[in-house]
């Protein structure tokens, strides 16, 4: 069993905690390749690797989801490449999504700062009576001389 990692050497060499192996193990991702007598699970340099793979996966943007998907394409597959591709431009597609989302959030925490910000004419703040304002669907329009600075994306 020369090479042959434990757990926690495992996650050390992956920089995870342990609890990361474990949760790859049931979600299926990773399997330890024996046990020790006392059922110690251990794992080799192929199991290292495929650690690493994932976490790399997912620091790149990829879900479980699509990591399980890469894996299998890795392990199986002669030439993935079209596969891979698919996943790599649903992915995208799906941050593009995100990022409409996110600047749509940017846009209405910049409005709600300058909320805060206006002379306030009660004990609250501005910027929670808007919010409950456009909760209830009462938010009145913007007062005339009130300017409010153009954001951009």
């Amino acid at each position: 069993m020369q090479g042959m990692l434990t757990i926690g050497q495992l996650a050390r060499e992956a920089q995870v905690p342990t609890s990361t192996v474990r949760y790859y193990e049931g979600r299926g991702l990773l399997r330890p390749e024996s046990r020790t007598a006392s059922r110690y699970r251990m794992y080799g340099p192929e199991s290292l690797q495929r650690l690493r793979f994932i976490r790399a996966a997912q620091s790149s943007g990829f879900t479980l989801e699509d990591v399980t998907a890469l894996l299998a394409l890795r392990d199986g597959a002669a030439d993935p490449c079209g596969e891979v591709q698919e996943i790599v431009a649903s992915r995208l597609a799906a941050i593009e999504g995100e990022l409409v989302r996110l600047r749509r959030v940017r846009k209405v925490l910049r409005e709600t700062l300058e909320w805060c910000q206006e002379p306030r004419s009660s004990g609250c703040c501005a910027a929670v009576t808007r919010l409950d304002e456009q909760a209830t669907g009462t938010r009145p329009p913007r007062k005339k001389g009130s300017r409010r600075a153009r954001s951009s994306p």
